[in-house]
């Protein structure tokens, strides 16, 4: 094995489990997000010797990921239904881990619930915490898509889930 491939089988073993949850956040669904990585490092690994530094191989595997899922987004869709929600008994103590997990639980839910382009942006803005422009940049939208896309993706978030407190923190603007 050469010190190219050396490289890029070093990038797999390190970066593929944060690609991963990237990857899960953006689809919402563990196979979908394997597939996902699946084929962001297949891409990779063919455009590996065009790269000029292997630090470069992670933005490039994630901007991979980002535009085979805007690719997805152009696909007919099918209609997803979800159980009833569930509303958790808040009579249990401030300290009680299984509040946390429903509450995970019940975002993880809502999330679902969004349009994949939500989704994505949602992904971006706050889990990987890019900037509107960043964003708009990865996805191959406008910046005023972005700002449409976070705006209706939080106040679905917010009418789904009112008592999160994670929900009701505001966003910086232009952020």
């Amino acid at each position: 094995m050469d010190a190219r491939e050396a490289d890029y089988a070093l990038f797999v073993r390190t970066r593929t489990h944060a690609l991963l949850r990237s990857a899960y956040l953006l689809t919402g669904d563990q196979h979908l997000a394997e597939d996902l990585v699946q084929e962001a490092l297949a891409r990779t690994h063919r455009a590996w010797q065009r790269l000029e530094k292997p630090e470069n191989a992670e933005a490039y595997a994630r901007k991979v990921m980002y535009h085979a899922q805007v690719s997805l987004w152009r696909r007919p869709k099918v209609a997803e239904v979800l159980p009833a929600d569930y509303q958790p008994d808040h009579r249990r103590g401030a300290d009680d881990h299984a509040d946390a997990a429903v509450e995970r639980l019940l975002l993880r839910r809502a999330l679902l619930t969004l349009s994949a382009k939500q989704r994505a942006v949602i992904v971006l803005r706050f889990f990987e915490d890019r900037t509107e422009a960043e964003a708009a940049q990865l996805l191959g939208v406008s910046v005023s898509t972005v700002k449409t896309q976070t705006a209706r993706a939080l106040d679905r978030l917010r009418a789904l889930l009112p008592d999160l407190h994670l929900l009701t923190e505001v966003p910086e603007a232009g952020r």
